[in-house]
């Protein structure tokens, strides 16, 4: 059945019942493409009372139960009945109870395209109210619905500021700081040059480096203080907070607007919030002291993952805790090889690759690193040390779970382990001398972040990069036809596409054309775009911010994301429980109906980003 021939199908059922049939005939043409289909399982509450409702339905097959706040049945709807209009005209939240007593299917149709009847048309003339609520954002909401979250998860940063931070001045002495710690009963204080942090005393700097040390109080401040300290935003959550101080064994992290300290969070202050939560591990990973027993705590992971997907916390809160674990894991592994190896003989930056640069990494990821070397590296006189550290770092991730990468990128292959000039001349060939294979082969290294070492060699290559990008069109059309070469696995009539042979016969690739082919859309408009950005959601928010993409296009962009990853995050964890080895390959049978449609809906969504992509950089010309 063609397309054409399913509209109208469904604009003669319309015809059939009002008010669509006293429609003018071009008004309904009109309304068709706008309607979308929902299945309601037989005993759904499609409506409920105190839930809000922005949305007509219009049941196509099936029938439901209307009834009051009190449960007295009032109405009962079969094919062609509407409900929903309450809610519309009369505003939120719904009195009413609509369940499906039957299997329903329903035809759906959002406030604005129900205000624009009511406009134009007697027969639609009622008020409404004109928040649109769309299928994939109900969707999210619905799978989310239980998840009432850790406090940790779900504080923003901002709330742990309750005063502003003491401070004393540059030129203060040690005996200056301690009685400003003393009369204002705080555990730290910071020093400040004019409006710029300088450093950070707590009361065990006062301990260990100046009374166990027998320091004059009369020194300057200075002397003891932790210069430029590591320090946080207010735009985050409280749990990124945590996993920053436990991974670098702080007790008091400075919080910053602007680069001006607003407050100052301590481990006291979070563990207040929450007690016990699964990204404690990233404290006991960070504590270890050797490489097998990081793998002792390492292979936790799956288990907080899977408490995690149990509580229904969003794809977003889980990728960003499995990527912090890797970070710490990581981080550790390099800690330990540079005590048996020594200090390094050049500056160098440790870089993560994919899906934990994006701060994404799911359970069924490997390797991907590279390092960054300062251009005084000379390899007759270098390699050996950076050879061993890689080595010994990459053994330690395979014992941690991260197996290596299958196409060897990692910084154990010595193309990946080079100095920072090498690396921009590199990516500038990619940009303005590009390749297909090679852009293909490239396309991860375009999603890179900074984990360990000197970060300031990676800020230099990514200004670069994000200077360069904007212009290069033609790299940008290369980038391009790649990210819409990954199709999603939905046919024509939006049935699953499955592998009809292999190992993974009878399944769908929910990674291949669903999260990656997000990821590389969201790759090429950050690119064009000079975004610093590398994690998926912000870079489309970015580029919905620069007009690149239409705002409705992109929310439900990064909606239908969300729901992908959400379901991809859970068929892990269930793998994981069940004693199997976590994969991206999902059978249909395992999916419910509401799984099952929504996935649908979101694949829609990522192809027609792709359309408008590949039109936008002219991928077809090419070749």
């Amino acid at each position: 059945m063609s397309l054409d021939v399913e509209l109208a199908e469904i604009r003669d059922f319309l015809r059939g019942h009002p008010p669509f049939a006293d429609l003018p005939g071009d008004a309904l043409t009109r309304l068709l493409p706008r309607l979308t289909m929902e299945y309601f399982r037989r005993g759904t509450a499609i409506m409920a009372p105190g839930r809000d409702n922005f949305r007509l339905f219009v049941v196509r097959s099936g029938a439901v139960d209307i009834r009051d706040s009190v449960g007295t049945l009032v109405d009962r709807g079969e094919a062609g009945a509407c409900f929903g209009s309450t809610t519309l005209v009369g505003g939120n939240p719904s009195s009413f109870t609509v369940e499906a007593i039957e299997d329903v299917l329903a035809l759906v149709m959002d406030a604005e395209a129900f205000t624009e009847l009511c406009a134009t048309h007697a027969v639609f003339d009622e008020f409404f109210d004109e928040q649109r609520s769309r299928r994939i954002s109900a969707a999210v909401a619905t799978q989310q619905q239980s998840y009432h979250g850790s406090a940790i998860l779900k504080t923003p940063t901002s709330e742990l500021v309750s005063r502003p931070p003491i401070t004393v001045p540059l030129a203060a002495t040690i005996r200056d700081a301690a009685l400003a710690m003393c009369e204002r009963s705080v555990s730290s204080l910071l020093v400040m040059d004019g409006n710029r942090l300088a450093g950070i005393i707590t009361d065990r700097d006062l301990r260990n480096r100046v009374l166990a040390r027998g320091v004059d109080p009369g020194l300057p401040v200075t002397e003891v203080m932790t210069a430029d300290p590591v320090t946080g935003r207010t735009d985050g959550l409280a749990f990124e907070v945590l996993l920053e101080m436990v991974s670098r064994n702080i007790h008091h992290l400075p919080l910053c607007e602007n680069d001006v300290p607003v407050g100052v969070v301590t481990t006291t202050d979070l563990m207040r919030l929450e007690q016990t939560n699964p990204v404690y591990l990233v404290g006991d990973i960070s504590k270890q002291t050797d490489a097998a027993d990081v793998a002792r705590a390492a292979l936790r992971l799956p288990a907080v993952a899977e408490t995690l997907v149990a509580q229904d916390a969003s794809a977003d809160d889980m990728g960003r805790i499995v990527t912090a674990i890797g970070d710490a894991v990581e981080r550790r592994l390099i800690a330990l090889a540079e005590d048996r190896l020594g200090p390094p003989p050049v500056p160098y930056c440790w870089v993560t690759l994919g899906s934990r640069a994006r701060i994404e990494q799911a359970l069924a990821a490997d390797q991907d690193n590279a390092l960054i070397l300062d251009n005084a590296y000379q390899p007759e006189e270098h390699a050996a040390y950076f050879t061993d550290l890689a080595a010994m770092v990459s053994d330690g991730l395979v014992a941690a779970g991260y197996p290596r990468c299958v196409g060897a990128i990692m910084a154990t292959n010595p193309d990946l382990r080079i100095s920072l000039a090498r690396w921009r001349k590199a990516f500038h060939k990619w940009m303005h001398k590009p390749e297909p294979e090679a852009i293909l082969r490239a396309s991860i290294f375009f999603d890179m972040r900074p984990v360990a070492g000197d970060a300031s060699l990676y800020v230099t290559l990514a200004d670069e990069i994000r200077g360069e990008a904007p212009t290069s069109r033609r790299f940008l059309a290369h980038l391009a036809r790649n990210a819409v070469s990954n199709e999603p696995p939905i046919g024509f009539f939006r049935g699953f596409v499955l592998a009809k042979e292999g190992q993974h016969k009878d399944t769908l690739d929910i990674k291949r054309g669903g999260v990656g082919a997000v990821v590389d859309l969201a790759r090429v408009h950050a690119l064009a775009i000079g975004s610093p950005a590398v994690h998926t959601d912000t870079r489309l928010a970015d580029a919905i911010e620069a007009g690149t993409i239409d705002r409705g296009r992109g929310e439900d962009l990064r909606d239908a994301f969300e729901f992908i990853s959400y379901v991809r995050f859970r068929h892990q964890a269930a793998a994981v429980k069940a004693g199997r080895a976590p994969d991206n390959h999902l059978a249909p049978d395992e999916l419910s109906s509401f799984d099952k449609r929504h996935l649908r809906e979101a694949f829609a969504i990522v192809r027609s980003a792709q359309s408008v992509l590949g039109t936008v950089h002219g991928t077809g010309a090419l070749g």
